[in-house]
């Protein structure tokens, strides 16, 4: 078993009303970024788990943003990356 840490970006889905998208993009204007057209606020979610290789671990995350973490009916979301960060000793959890 591997540890692996897993990134996860989730958004609104575009033509879902975002407020806070559009506070920040009303600010950006005001303070003199014009060419601002749109902004998203969404969360980036780390997770960090073990599985057996990074494709499994890739297949969990998108499990648990399916189950969990994201709104299918409001938000999109995206597995930016998967990292191995150590290997983990199977006796160690024994």
């Amino acid at each position: 078993m591997h540890a692996y840490r897993i990134e996860i970006r989730i958004v609104p889905r575009r033509g879902i009303l975002d407020p806070q998208g559009k506070a920040v993009a009303d600010a950006l204007h005001s303070l003199g970024f014009p060419d601002v057209t749109d902004v998203r606020v969404g969360r980036h979610v780390v997770v960090e788990t073990r599985a057996a290789t990074s494709d499994e671990a890739g297949r969990r995350a998108v499990e648990m943003c399916e189950r969990l973490l994201a709104n299918p009916v409001t938000e999109d979301y995206e597995i930016e990356q998967v990292v191995a960060i150590q290997a983990v000793s199977a006796a160690a959890h024994e």
